[in-house]
């Protein structure tokens, strides 16, 4: 997922079988905005208890980027997008779960 200057990836399995791959550096400890600060390091933290509580084999990358703020937002991007394709059902066999284990 593309966010201005930055490129980030990520690729996942709902495999009931939770680990976090994270390749995603940060050039500040905080980010801030209008309500604060945020401690960069707390974001892995979230991508790993999502991993954790969803049974997500999760692997987060960031390419290349400069702003912190949209290196982020791109990684949550991706995310959201990868979700979409892991269980969408593919038009060709609409009445099948679109997993080799027959459940999600």
């Amino acid at each position: 997922i593309p966010m201005d200057e930055t490129l980030s990836r990520v690729s996942l399995d709902l495999s009931n079988r939770p680990y976090l791959i994270w390749n995603v550096n940060f050039s500040a400890a905080k980010i801030t905005s209008s309500q604060g600060d945020f401690d960069t390091e707390l974001f892995k933290e979230w991508f790993q208890a999502f991993a954790q509580a969803s049974g997500t084999t999760l692997h987060v990358e960031n390419i290349y980027g400069i702003n912190n703020h949209h290196i982020i937002e791109s990684c949550f991007k991706a995310l959201a997008r990868s979700l979409r394709i892991a269980v969408q059902v593919d038009a060709r066999e609409k009445n099948k779960v679109p997993s080799t284990k027959g459940e999600l």
